[in-house]
């Protein structure tokens, strides 16, 4: 006897915003299955606003409002039971956010929670690594997404310390980042992962999953640090018009993947990585999860 369940994310992020729809199969005597139904990507860049300006503009709330109305349908249609919407980086720093979430609550019926870094590492983290991640060994897992990245170390099949710092690719876009939380992050990295003699990454957001579907790989392969270090001289020699036209790269990526690579890069150099593996999970995969299992 087979019954599916159907859940939704909403992941509002400083690059993006995206819907998830997933079906949750159950089958009895095994372990439920989370198949991708539907995923919705939109691109509003908060991010822009938010650490610029320091509020989301008039413009990005209207289109917010009209995404999250047409969320709202999508969840009708595939007759969702249980959605939760959660909201990163930009909206934590948009002095606004509180109107923009009420708002949106009124006009779109859509409840939405502004979550910290340590709780979007926690989700992220709580999703399909169990698989990847073997019990001897050490990883560094790296989410990067526009206004922060998260850093969560895992060893003996343990999490063992986790850290947000606001360092990411709408931000260093912007030329927002400064030295300061480089070396913050250096410092981080090097002194958790001292202990270690050896440590692999584990890299998730949206730009190492193109860089990873560039490189033409299976998905349980890792890509090396000198693929990615190539890669970011690749892409380092094209223009933003060229990245667009030859590598078929979205607008709103082709601007931030170099920024992206360069964190992943930095990361793989100051805890001695040679490889990086590129699982397929985002913020929103871990909502689904952490709701199914009753998480959050």
């Amino acid at each position: 006897m087979i019954n599916i369940r159907k859940f939704a994310a909403i992941d509002i992020g400083s690059n993006a915003m995206r819907l998830l729809i997933a079906n949750v199969v159950e089958q009895e005597g095994k372990e439920p299955q989370f198949n991708k139904s539907s995923l919705v990507r939109v691109p509003i860049r908060l991010g822009q606003d938010a650490f610029t300006v320091g509020e989301i503009s008039p413009e990005n709330i209207d289109r917010m409002v009209d995404a999250m109305k047409a969320f709202n349908l999508l969840m009708k249609v595939h007759k969702v039971e249980r959605y939760m919407a959660f909201a990163t980086s930009a909206m934590r720093e948009a002095y606004n956010a509180k109107e923009v979430v009420a708002l949106i609550k009124k006009k779109a019926d859509i409840k939405i929670e502004i979550i910290d870094g340590k709780k979007e590492a926690a989700i992220i983290a709580s999703t399909d690594l169990h698989h990847l991640i073997k019990s001897d060994e050490t990883y560094l897992f790296v989410d990067v997404g526009g206004g922060s990245t998260e850093f969560t170390l895992f060893s003996d099949g343990k999490m063992i310390t986790s850290r947000s710092f606001k360092a990411g690719t709408v931000r260093l876009l912007n030329n927002m980042v400064h030295d300061v939380v480089w070396d913050e992050i250096e410092k981080w990295i090097k002194t958790n992962t001292a202990d270690y003699e050896e440590v692999t990454l584990i890299g998730s957001g949206g730009n190492i999953n193109k860089l990873f579907k560039m490189s033409g790989k299976q998905q349980e392969k890792p890509l090396s640090y000198i693929y990615v270090n190539s890669q970011y001289a690749f892409l380092n020699s094209l223009t933003y018009e060229q990245r667009i036209a030859e590598l078929g790269l979205n607008s709103d990526r082709a601007d931030v993947i170099i920024h992206a690579t360069r964190i992943y890069l930095n990361a793989m150099k100051w805890s001695g990585a040679r490889q990086i593996y590129v699982p397929k999970i985002g913020l929103s995969d871990g909502i689904v999860k952490a709701m199914y299992y009753g998480k959050i």
